[in-house]
């Protein structure tokens, strides 16, 4: 049996479809991923697969990032028997420059290969490396931008599959229940469910109906992050501001400095996990900035001694009120430009906006998340203890991965819609809570 390589490439939601030229030995005219034999050990094929994507469609290994490798399945057919062995790559570009062995390309939704004649098991191979809801909850990578992406396409993915609502409203309350400290992730499938159900006169919303809304939802929140990070850019660029400080690592955040051309940008790690290193390490490489990496305890320190105009952090929530919920150390970060007299921005597309006062965790109901103790709580998420102590001494750690900023050390939100102050965000979370209700009748 032959051993085959299949590759989902996906940037911003879509993925890489080929369709097979008459140059190829089987399956000719079909649509498939860039797929293709391989020549070696089948347990090192993501070898083969970097090649032919190398080949195929002109990626290089400094475009793609590998996300997942899929457990290989069978296929077994009249053209021949084949262990097809599946990877997902995620895409900086949709610039392709196809050989000879493809007749066309196209960057389509996932779901598109449920009706065009493809390769056999097609869909099962996209499934093998597909999001999952175990994805969604367990991904302490990528922000909250990202990870609400997923959750949107393991909805879309479920409702291709269902046929009844029963089956995907059950991925849906897992789906909500999964990251309740990422307010993109409810309010997106909150208002697929809710504007799904209301097209369908207030009955059980359509499966189908779903997958479209999905897809447009998907869309729409790539194009409202990005708008989001133009109106912080264009903040910065008002203001003047050369040297900006941030920490963590806010996709959103990173474009927003990419577009604004700062001369400086300064770091915090971001413990315990230390992600911030890697936001330091991107803007030295893809900026003409100048970059400082600091820790959070010597922000206050950092903000004065490299004259920091403004700063810029992302969020995983905004309260109604204003507050906001992002990694630990923007409490540290916010209070220190506060004192200093540098305004704070948060960049945020509104449906970080939470309807609610609180985002509650299964595992803790009680964490305080600000000075006042009416003020929002943050979700009780921790990282693990062996980050932050690895020794034997009979102690706890305590490593909370979020905590809640006040509104009162934050100059504005911005988002898709411009800069908002405390009202607009407080009319925004009433529309989240209004589809908050409606879902809940479909999905709870």
């Amino acid at each position: 049996m032959a051993h085959v390589v299949t590759c989902f490439v996906r940037e911003r939601g879509r993925i890489l479809l080929t369709r097979r030229s008459d140059a190829v030995g089987t399956y000719r005219g079909r649509w498939a991923g860039v797929s293709g034999y391989v020549e070696g050990d089948p347990a090192n094929a993501e070898t083969d697969a970097a090649r032919e994507l190398r080949e195929e469609v002109g990626l290089a290994d400094a475009d793609l990032e590998l996300v997942r490798a899929g457990d290989p399945l069978a296929v077994d057919d009249e053209e021949g028997s084949f262990t097809v062995h599946p990877f997902l790559f995620e895409a900086a570009t949709r610039a392709v420059t196809p050989n000879e062995e493809l007749a066309a390309v196209e960057w389509a939704d996932p779901t598109q290969i449920r009706t065009r004649e493809t390769v056999p098991r097609l869909w099962a191979t996209w499934r093998r490396v597909a999001p999952t809801v175990a994805d969604v909850r367990d991904d302490r990578t990528h922000g909250s931008a990202w990870i609400a992406a997923r959750a949107l396409e393991v909805l879309r993915d479920a409702a291709a599959e269902a046929e009844t609502w029963d089956a995907v409203a059950a991925t849906a309350r897992d789906l909500r229940a999964a990251r309740p400290e990422m307010a993109a992730v409810a309010n997106r499938l909150n208002r697929v469910v809710a504007e799904t159900a209301q097209a369908n006169d207030g009955q059980a919303p359509d499966p189908t109906a779903v997958v479209e809304r999905a897809i447009d939802a998907l869309g729409a929140a790539f194009e409202a992050d990005a708008d989001a990070a133009a109106t912080a850019a264009a903040r910065l660029r008002d203001a003047d501001a050369t040297t900006v400080a941030t920490l963590s690592r806010s996709g959103t955040v990173r474009t927003a400095i990419a577009d604004s051309a700062p001369e400086t940008v300064v770091v915090a790690e971001s413990r315990p996990e230390c992600e911030g290193v890697g936001v330091a390490e991107w803007a030295a490489a893809e900026t003409d900035a100048s970059v400082t990496l600091t820790t959070e305890a010597a922000l206050p320190t950092a903000l004065a001694a490299r004259d920091v105009d403004a700063v810029l952090v992302g969020a995983d929530a905004v309260f109604p009120d204003g507050a906001v919920v992002n990694k630990t150390g923007t409490r540290v970060l916010a209070r220190a430009a506060r004192d200093a007299g540098v305004p704070a921005y948060v960049v945020a597309a509104r449906d970080k906006i939470h309807p609610t006062r609180t985002v509650e965790s299964s595992d803790d109901r009680s964490q305080a998340g600000s000075d006042d103790c009416t003020s929002p709580r943050a979700p009780a998420v921790s990282s693990p203890p062996d980050a932050v102590y690895g020794g034997d001494a009979d102690l706890d750690v305590f490593a909370p991965t979020f905590e809640v900023v006040p509104g009162g050390f934050v100059e504005g939100i911005a988002t898709e819609a411009g800069l908002l102050d405390a009202a607009d965000v407080a009319a925004v979370a009433a529309r989240h809570a209004e589809h908050a209700a409606t879902a809940a009748r479909y999905v709870s």
